[in-house]
């Protein structure tokens, strides 16, 4: 017999829970639901979190859940957060417990992220190894794009004012790296994300008489080809941004001049520096683009997710956490930004802590499709060293 608070402990111990939250994973992946839809995810989540001795929070954030367990006399107060929706695709997996919803599939391993804290949540529940408050919080609608996210619409609802935390973590799955293996980053880990929408007007004609009108085609094209130069000339080599440009519509004829064209744009960035001369140069370059062709511009630039920084004191802790749990040879202790984006981010803005992956396989046998992908699937070995790490990781961080 280990010793419970200690890493071959925890592992023993959490491993006694693994097929149980496999099958609940499993279930979950049968029936995903989309953003702010997550009703039957999230009464399972309670449901749970209740039958082990939780105080319940339902409905934050309109489907979100957060679970408190308090333990000992300490005032510390520790976050974990895992993410419950499913993506808009349509699975092509042909596994047992494909999608039961056409058009709708666990692509991004919400549904292992969910389990993984489950799992830690049981194993917690029935130890007394830590002081302090824990929050656990389950959050809907990471995928929706938007500052209205299910991150926002918790802290909104008061999540940080009912459920403070000294410090908050949370954790993602990653194809390509080795299964179990655990990844972290101190300062910027994963890029903004903004969309902007550009609309150029001209004036319509006939193809065969083009000198008569203004054209919004030729302008867009010009326009496409100058905004690389955001990137290649205006921004800092040594720093990141993305400009792509994912939409370019304009016209229905091959003889007609169109009165107007459309651009679609994301826009990543990991400063939030960059992230406002990026939007300015765009902008900038949208209206004159235009203009040399005697066409107008209107930008719309939206704003999405911010840029997701990792603090260090908290990325420090969740490092030798690993090193406690898995050794050196099962870590990258500062792995590289990632230009994808995590709501997260809000979550950081307001409370210190930090934003780690677990390798989910380097092969497709082992479920390590892209993500976002219509064959993509969480690697179900995950589960157990998922929550063994949040399970070690509360007993450093509320020590009895």
């Amino acid at each position: 017999m280990h010793p419970i608070d200690t890493p071959t402990g925890t592992l023993a111990l959490v491993e006694q829970y693994a097929d149980t939250f496999v099958k609940l994973r499993q279930d979950i992946h049968r029936q995903p639901e989309l953003a702010f839809q997550e009703q039957r995810t999230s009464q399972l989540v309670a449901d749970r979190l209740e039958s082990w001795g939780y105080a319940v929070e339902r409905g934050l954030g309109g489907t979100g859940v957060v679970g408190q367990l308090r333990r000992g006399d300490s005032p510390r107060r520790l976050g974990l957060r895992a993410d419950m929706d499913a993506l808009p695709i349509e699975e092509a997996t042909g596994l047992a417990y494909a999608s039961r919803t056409p058009g709708v599939m666990h692509a991004c391993g919400h549904d292992g992220h969910t389990a993984m804290l489950l799992c830690a949540a049981q194993a917690l529940a029935q130890s007394d190894e830590f002081s302090g408050t824990l929050n656990l919080i389950f959050q809907p609608a990471e995928e929706y794009g938007t500052d209205d996210s299910g991150a926002m619409r918790m802290i909104r609802d008061g999540l940080f004012d009912k459920y403070p935390c000294d410090a908050i973590f949370a954790m993602h799955n990653m194809p390509g790296w080795p299964q179990g293996h655990l990844v972290f980053r101190n300062g910027p880990m994963m890029a903004s994300s903004d969309k902007v929408y550009i609309t150029l007007e001209g004036r319509g004609g006939h193809g065969a008489l083009p000198h008569k009108a203004a054209d919004p085609v030729v302008a867009a094209a010009s326009l496409v080809m100058a905004l690389q130069t955001v990137v290649s000339r205006n921004v800092d080599p040594l720093a990141t941004a993305v400009v792509t440009v994912g939409v370019l519509q304009a016209g229905q004829a091959n003889n007609v001049i169109p009165q107007s064209a459309r651009l679609e744009l994301s826009v990543r960035t990991l400063d939030p520096d960059i992230r406002q001369e990026v939007e300015q140069r765009i902008t900038a370059l949208a209206h004159a683009q235009a203009a040399s062709f005697g066409v107008r511009a209107q930008v719309d630039y939206r704003r999405g997710y911010a840029v997701l920084i990792n603090s260090q004191a908290e990325t420090t802790l969740a490092r030798q956490v690993a090193l406690e749990l898995v050794g050196a040879n099962d870590m990258t202790a500062q792995g590289p930004a990632l230009t994808g984006s995590e709501d997260f981010a809000y979550m950081l803005e307001r409370c210190p802590g930090s934003y780690l992956l677990i390798g989910n396989g380097e092969g497709e046998q082992l479920g390590a499709c892209m993500v976002h992908n219509p064959g993509y699937d969480f690697n179900d070995r995950n589960i157990a060293p998922g929550a063994a790490y949040w399970v070690h990781l509360t007993r450093r961080f509320l020590p009895k």
